[in-house]
């Protein structure tokens, strides 16, 4: 079964080389396709393969799947039938194939088309099974072996399956809206207390068994509300003010829905992301720092306000360059830099933003107008006020979007962090700069005095070249480069991937974690997956970054 598996994956890479030099088939072009390949149907008389695809799609709930959505009730009514006709075999056939199609291709790039309700998302749709593949697994009677190979790999996903297994085989909750003026502190008695509680123990932040002197803040209900506030994302104070008890009053049902929505995003998301690359979350305001598939650092980051979303998207990292200086995009010289410098012609001087005209000469700002302000160009001169900071970290994408330091360094304090124009903003450039850069190496020689044994001293010193290798990029020289205030571009030779992604529920180490959804993107993609949304096409509007 391995084996097949492995043939599957690889006729799936094959396909999806052959299909860049044209347009990716859809799910609907299979099905056409395959309708008509006469082999194909003809294997559907193997009852196996049907008995097969029907507990496949039976199960589809533990992938966050309906199993209507592949035709489950009628697929039964014809395999349960005393007797069908030549018309309706032929039918029956068809649903079939239909079925597994449209669920193993959900199941690789999820039900919904993310490139058709978002326009700020750089998503590569993965390759689907084609009707000659399907006619091989079918022959073969492999059903499982597909289904298996079409299931997304990462760790995530599988542990979110388990997430959806463990809150369904929870019980019902009846809990009323918890109310409450006042911030909970330690030692404070309320009958809140005694409400939210109930709410820790049905979560498991709170032991069952701690039942005593239930409306009063104790040392376990603190431990219980830390332990809850962490694995929310947020600051673990044990302080209960509105923050903390919005998300206490959040539903089971809201958190399955929310379960099942990234567990479709994860299904867009790329089949593999690499061994080595940088990994933002962008609900979770983290960098992470992944080598050989382990993570090795963790960084807290800015990104886009829910104005200016940061979008999602797969890349590599290209070049650093610091002391970079920053070109002004033309959202921000509407919405801030002419309405500043018109109120005050020093804004110029203060921000050390110098003014170009179409043929890139730079004109004095005493010849600056507003009403012509939309023909020039602006650049901010380098420096650690610089918008950008001191370091720039590019990659290709579609959006102009990239990593950097900043200039409002006090923003990673805040635990919201959706605050940046759309780029990601580092809260330490540097050390991730050093490690970006830390395969280039210098080598030199040095003298080295070798030890004389049995001799008594005082002896003629001794000395043999030894060659040294060190990193062309510790902190101490990119201090150095920075000091200087002049820009400087290197290219990162690594083979490090980026990728921005939105998951805001993970199940690790048996806790779930559930961060703010800041761009609100789960309600209306759940509603999605159930048929349920009736909207116009979502929009995402963003910008370069400051």
């Amino acid at each position: 079964m391995r084996y097949f598996i492995t043939i599957l994956i690889g006729i799936f890479v094959y396909v999806g080389c052959a299909n860049k030099a044209s347009n990716v088939i859809t799910t609907e072009e299979s099905i056409q396709i395959a309708l008509e390949n006469e082999s194909l149907l003809e294997n559907w008389n193997i009852k196996e393969n049907r008995v097969a695809l029907l507990e496949v799609i039976r199960t589809a709930g533990a992938e966050g799947l309906d199993p209507e959505d592949y035709h489950y009730s009628d697929l039964v009514k014809y395999e349960d039938a005393i007797f069908l006709n030549t018309t309706q075999i032929e039918e029956y056939h068809k649903l079939l194939t239909e079925s597994i199609i449209k669920y193993t291709s959900h199941l690789r790039n999820g039900k919904i088309n993310p490139l058709e309700i978002y326009d700020d998302w750089e998503i590569t749709p993965k390759p689907i099974i084609n009707d000659s593949l399907l006619t091989i697994v079918l022959n073969r009677k492999k059903i499982d072996s597909l289904v298996e190979a079409s299931r997304p790999k990462h760790i995530i996903y599988k542990k979110l399956k388990k997430a959806l297994f463990l809150i369904n085989t929870m019980p019902e909750e009846q809990f009323d809206t918890i109310k409450y003026k006042e911030k909970i502190y330690f030692g404070v008695k309320s009958n809140a207390i005694e409400k939210i509680k109930k709410r820790l123990r049905f979560w498991g932040d709170l032991k069952p068994s701690d039942t005593s002197a239930n409306n009063l803040y104790n040392e376990e209900f603190k431990k219980g509300i830390m332990r809850f506030q962490s694995r929310h994302g947020l600051v673990a104070d044990g302080k209960i003010g509105p923050g903390t008890l919005r998300i206490i009053n959040i539903s089971k049902e809201t958190r399955k829905q929310q379960i099942i929505a990234n567990l479709e995003r994860w299904r867009w998301f790329p089949e593999d992301l690499g061994d080595n690359f940088l990994s933002v979350n962008l609900p979770d305001y983290q960098l992470q720092v992944v080598e050989n598939k382990d993570t090795v650092a963790t960084y807290r980051v800015v990104v886009g306000k829910v104005k200016r979303k940061t979008p999602i998207l797969s890349s590599k990292v290209d070049n650093i360059v610091f002391n970079p200086t920053w070109t002004v995009p033309p959202t921000i010289i509407k919405e801030d830099l002419i309405p500043d410098a018109t109120k005050n012609r020093s804004y110029f001087q203060k921000t050390r933003v110098k003014i170009f005209n179409y043929k890139n000469v730079q004109i004095p700002v005493s010849q600056w107008k507003p009403e012509d302000a939309l023909n020039y160009k602006y650049v901010q001169d380098p420096g650690y006020n610089n918008s950008l900071g001191v370091v720039k970290i590019n990659f290709n994408n579609d959006h102009l979007v990239y990593m950097h330091d900043t200039n409002h360094r006090e923003l990673f304090v805040n635990n919201y962090r959706a605050l940046s124009s759309g780029c990601v903003r580092i809260e330490k450039p540097l050390p991730l700069a050093e490690y970006l850069l830390k395969d280039k190496l210098k080598k030199f020689r040095v003298k080295e005095e070798i030890v004389q044994k049995g001799k008594k001293k005082p002896i003629t010193p001794i000395y043999k070249s030894k060659l040294v290798t060190m990193p062309v990029y510790t902190l101490a020289e990119i201090d150095t480069i920075v000091q200087t205030k002049k820009t400087k571009a290197v290219k990162v030779s690594q083979n490090f991937g980026i990728h921005f992604l939105y998951f805001t529920a993970w199940y690790d180490k048996g806790i779930l974690n559930f961060r703010n959804d800041v761009y609100v993107y789960d309600n209306e993609l759940y509603l999605r997956l159930r048929n349920q949304f009736t909207s116009n096409l979502i929009t995402s509007t963003r910008v370069e970054d400051k």
